[in-house]
């Protein structure tokens, strides 16, 4: 199957969680689209647009940036109204603060996506994409993966996840609403926060004398985020898809600690590698493996993945090289 990405010009979008890593990068690929597209941020006393700062100028002139609240339904209201397609990425993602603070993540991810659910089909959007995460499935019971997994609520963040697809899913089933939910596998990429492991080894490898993690054995399906972003597109146009739940994986797995040593490879670094008992997860709430099962998205979709791993990673490490001064290598990010 074959989609016209060109389709998207003069479209209304509207991107929440527009301020983020995937959320920028999709913002920045509607705009060189010829989309016409609102970006929400959440709202903040000094202004700060989140990662759209560091888009190109062209770029962020072309953008409608809306700050506000994902929880303020009726702030929500007021942004859907006149839009075609809607992409909700606004979401709480950290795992380790999930645990710190779970009510916020029932919430933001929850009644946030509740709010937008229920916004699109006041106003008759054309299409929802709403975003899950590998996370909902759990330790895999097989691989790879299908869409059909049972999803497992193993942290308060996964369980909220859980509760926005099934949100989701009845809005599809009760009111017609026409939705698709895209699961991306462990996206990575230029403009990553600290909080996820891949620039966490990248800065720390940068600035410090060693390179501190959690868990080293889980196995994870690393998706470049142009790719990511490419099955965020194609799932705002496919026709006939209404309802459905789409993997964005690569179908292949590196363990957390293999890929740390790729990066120190390709970076010609040689520090040692420490396991910090801070990062670890507890025992149950850990997922051992994560390998996404992507045939779905292929066929019905037409989306497979095109960076490899290596040249992911050069591109990642080559821009985090230029904004070093972004990251606090010394953290410990949650």
């Amino acid at each position: 199957m074959s989609l016209q990405l060109s389709d998207y010009r003069n479209k209304n979008v509207l991107v929440t969680g527009a301020g983020g890593f995937i959320g920028s990068h999709l913002v920045e690929a509607c705009v060189a689209l010829g989309a016409s597209v609102t970006a929400l941020i959440h709202y903040n006393s000094a202004g700060s647009w989140g990662l759209l700062e560091r888009l190109p100028s062209d770029i962020r002139e072309g953008v409608r940036v809306v700050a506000g609240d994902i929880q303020d339904s009726d702030f929500v209201a007021s942004i859907v109204s006149g839009q075609a397609v809607i992409f909700h990425l606004a979401a709480l993602i950290g795992i380790p603060y999930s645990y710190v603070a779970p009510r916020s993540y029932v919430r933001t991810n929850v009644e946030g996506t509740l709010n937008v659910l229920e916004a699109a089909r006041r106003f008759d959007v054309e299409r929802v994409v709403h975003t899950s995460t590998s996370e909902v499935y759990g330790s895999a019971l097989e691989v790879p993966i299908p869409e059909t997994h049972p999803l497992q609520g193993q942290s308060p963040y996964s369980a909220s996840k859980i509760g926005a697809d099934k949100l989701a899913e009845s809005y599809h089933r009760a009111f017609a609403l026409p939705v698709v939910t895209v699961r991306p596998f462990n996206t990575f990429g230029p403009r990553q926060s600290a909080r996820a492991f891949i620039p966490t080894v990248i800065a720390q490898a940068l600035t410090s004398d060693r390179v501190c993690l959690g868990a080293l054995d889980p196995q994870r399906d690393l998706t470049y985020v142009s790719d990511t972003v490419a099955g965020f597109l194609h799932a705002g146009l496919a026709t006939g898809v209404a309802g459905e739940v789409f993997n964005l994986g690569t179908g292949d797995t590196w363990s957390i600690g293999d890929v740390a040593r790729r990066i120190l490879f390709l970076m010609g670094s040689d520090l040692s590698i420490v396991q910090d008992s801070d990062r670890i997860r507890p025992v149950a709430s850990e997922v051992n493996r994560l390998v996404s099962d992507n045939r779905r998205a292929a066929d019905a979709l037409g989306w497979r993945p095109a960076i490899d791993l290596d040249e992911g990673l050069r591109r990642t490490i080559d821009d985090l090289r230029e904004n070093i001064t972004a990251y606090r290598s010394g953290c410990y990010n949650v």
